[in-house]
């Protein structure tokens, strides 16, 4: 892999820094790589490339637009150039004869092996010649010994051969000892030799002893070994060019994507796209909104919610069934777009609406999904039971005849709960009195609806100096303080939360927000607005509430979303931000 720094310039610019590059990578063909992606706009956020390089070093920089995120930017030149290349190593060797494919670790294995085997021959070797060697020393020093006496029988001797064989029957010598002695030198003979001989013979004697206890013993031949790799490192060794890290990054394809904030919306008819959430431009209650996304005439936008790119999300269909994507894999699409059918993305029943959305970051056993049916019942499920959905969905709830899945969210196991009916009453009680459960159970009984009556949505209280906003279908709302709705014990009818008319309409949305946050509503027509919670009037839960939107003849509201507001935005334009990972709406 390249080595590549991220810098930033006085002027405030980030740049790419490549000091380095892998192993026979050309870096002219490098550099005509980078600018190809470039031209083909699969590299987008780059601006200019440089070879700053000299006689002291590789220098190329890569500079990137203002917006770019250089990391994301570094890990797609990794990915699509050859900054960083794969060597292919087979290691194919003969084991016992045979050939064998072996895994790195059977690979230094079999090396040390082979050294042990080296080891005990080289061992063996040198004791055989040592023995010789000590044989022919204990000739040397019975020959010194009786010095005079094998002078005579030398003298005696008619022939070597004789001298030999006299030799040996005197002294009870070898033949190899007997051949060595006549070999001997006279200069051999003096004292000082003499001593050498014993000497040597002595060293000889503790050379055996050590070799034999190597072959005694294999702790010995593993040290001896290690001893000398070690002095082949020590004598032989380079400085090394390269760094070994533990184990090499693999990149994902978050790692290629930049992470923002995203606006999700689903028409009626089941058409999704993303578009960042900065698209949308900030109005004043009573506006009238801009076109939010260009839709059939028999189709509209009914889902809107907001996650980041690298989140997931869970998608609850009213049958009670859950389904699992990546947020990135939702195609991006411009602000009027129609956007892509969700049943290329998921493999949803054909009878099955989608109803609600949860973006999650990673499936904890913390937290829990809670949902809520258009009967009343509430059901309560361990967040990683839907850590693996299959591509066909899994059940998250089970339904009644008649009965459909119409909100969820992300809870924590000890939150207050608000539920909304159409007809403008409200329940609050704590999650506590709603056990976790399967997957499969129906759940129990959350809210007592009155004749003609159905949930609308829930909200889950996150604050304490949050407010709850109610929204009818006719652009009407109204926020009220949390206190005002007192906590219950689930299955009772609740209280009124907004009282509905053929003016205002019913009741279609109901938030939890606080002061900075915004609020986005679209209409079944396909307008959207956006607008400072803090415009809308606090008011008692008894009251109509005020106009958020004007509607056009025959339109309605389709979706509403709450959105934290950035800290020190001004003006009309805002970028958002985060939203509440349950923050759903039907």
């Amino acid at each position: 892999r390249a080595r590549a720094n991220i810098e930033t310039t006085k002027s405030g610019r980030v740049n790419i820094v490549i000091t380095e590059v892998p192993y026979q990578v050309n870096k002219a063909s490098l550099i005509e790589r980078i600018a190809e992606l470039v031209r083909e706009k699969k590299l987008e956020d780059i601006s200019d490339i440089r070879d700053e390089s000299d006689r002291d070093g590789i220098r190329v920089v890569v500079e990137l637009k203002r917006d770019a995120e250089a990391q994301v930017v570094l890990n797609n030149l990794y990915k699509h150039t050859q900054m960083q290349t794969t060597f292919g190593v087979i290691l194919l060797a003969l084991v016992d004869g045979i050939p064998k494919v072996l895994t790195l670790k059977q690979m230094m294995e079999r090396f040390v092996d082979h050294r042990h085997e080296v080891v005990v021959r080289r061992t063996k070797f040198d004791l055989d010649a040592a023995e010789k060697r000590a044989h022919i020393l204990e000739g040397y020093k019975i020959a010194l010994d009786n010095i005079d006496e094998v002078v005579q029988i030398i003298k005696k001797s008619k022939d070597p051969e004789s001298a030999k064989l006299a030799l040996m029957r005197r002294f009870k010598l070898s033949e190899v000892q007997s051949k060595a002695i006549l070999a001997l030198t006279l200069q051999r003979l003096t004292g000082l030799e003499r001593k050498k001989i014993e000497d040597e013979y002595r060293e000889t004697i503790k050379l055996i002893e050590k070799l034999r206890a190597i072959l005694a013993s294999k702790e010995m031949r593993m040290q001896i070994i290690k001893d000398e790799l070690l002095e082949l490192k020590k004598n032989f060794a380079d400085e090394r060019r390269t760094e070994i890290v533990e184990k090499a990054s693999e990149f994902s394809i978050e790692d290629m994507i930049a992470e923002e904030d995203v606006v999700i919306t689903i028409t009626h008819n089941g058409f999704i796209k993303r578009y960042p959430v900065s698209g949308y431009r900030r109005q004043s209650r009573g506006g009238k909104g801009i076109t939010a996304q260009t839709t059939r005439e028999d189709d509209f936008v009914e889902h809107m919610f907001i996650a980041s790119t690298h989140q997931y999300i869970l998608f609850f269909s009213d049958r009670g069934r859950a389904y699992w994507l990546k947020v990135h894999e939702i195609p991006e699409g411009g602000r009027a777009s129609r956007g892509r059918s969700i049943v290329n993305l998921i493999s949803k029943m054909p009878d099955e609406t989608i109803t609600a959305f949860l973006p999650v970051k990673d499936f904890n056993d913390e937290s829990f999904v809670t949902m809520v049916t258009k009967r009343g019942f509430v059901k309560k499920v361990a967040l990683n039971e839907f850590s693996n959905p299959r591509r066909v969905g899994i059940i998250a709830i089970g339904l009644d005849k008649g009965d459909r899945l119409i909100d969820a969210w992300l809870t924590n196991g000890k939150q207050d709960i608000i539920i909304g009916t159409r007809n403008g009453f409200a329940l609050r009680f704590n999650e506590k009195d709603v056990r976790a459960m399967g997957r499969n159970a129906r759940g129990v009984k959350g809210i007592n609806l009155s004749k003609g009556d159905e949930v609308i949505g829930m909200i889950v209280i996150s604050r304490s100096d949050s407010s709850v906003l109610v929204v009818s279908d006719k652009g009407f709302g109204k926020r009220s303080e949390i206190e005002e709705y007192s906590l219950r014990r689930r299955g009772g009818k609740g209280l009124i939360t907004v009282k509905t008319s053929d003016k205002n309409g019913k009741l279609l949305a109901i938030k939890e927000v606080i002061d900075n946050d915004d609020i986005m509503i679209v209409t079944a027509k396909g307008f959207l607005i956006r607008q400072h919670v803090k415009d809308i009037r606090l008011a008692g839960r008894n009251t109509q509430g005020v106009r958020l939107i004007r509607l056009q003849t025959n339109d309605s509201i389709a979706a509403v979303a709450r959105v934290l507001a950035e800290e020190g935005s001004s003006g009309e334009e805002s970028n958002g931000g985060e939203q509440d990972l349950s923050d759903v709406n039907d």
